[in-house]
């Protein structure tokens, strides 16, 4: 069995930043690509970030040149750094992971419970 437990959300004002960490632990064999996604209320949930295992990153339009993912192979984590942010980031932010938990299996979607964060003065 695999958790994504995600960490670090919280109430910001606006041009503060934010870092959020999501840690894959248990039955962990390989882990392919990690994303964070975020969820405003009344709105879809969206991706926000990729980064593969190679290390290749992806953003979306909305965060380019504002937020930066990374992540810690070692310790089978992902960051999410978020400077500068605005009201319109405040969201539930979510981790997933595509990962394979044995070698004769194929690799899932994890997803983590959410992390709330909030961009207010």
């Amino acid at each position: 069995q695999v958790h994504l437990v995600e960490s670090g959300g919280g109430l910001v004002q606006p041009g503060g930043s934010l870092r959020l960490s999501c840690e894959a632990s248990g039955t962990v064999f390989r882990i392919n690509a990690m994303a964070w996604y975020r969820q405003a209320p009344g709105k879809q949930r969206e991706l926000v970030a990729t980064i593969t295992s190679g290390g290749s990153t992806n953003y979306a339009d909305s965060v380019k040149g504002q937020f930066t993912i990374s992540r810690d192979k070692a310790r089978n984590t992902v960051y999410l750094q978020m400077n500068s942010l605005k009201p319109e980031d405040t969201a539930v932010y979510y981790c997933n992971a595509n990962i394979r938990t044995t070698p004769w299996v194929p690799a899932y979607d994890y997803w983590g419970q959410g992390t709330q964060v909030t961009v207010s003065s």
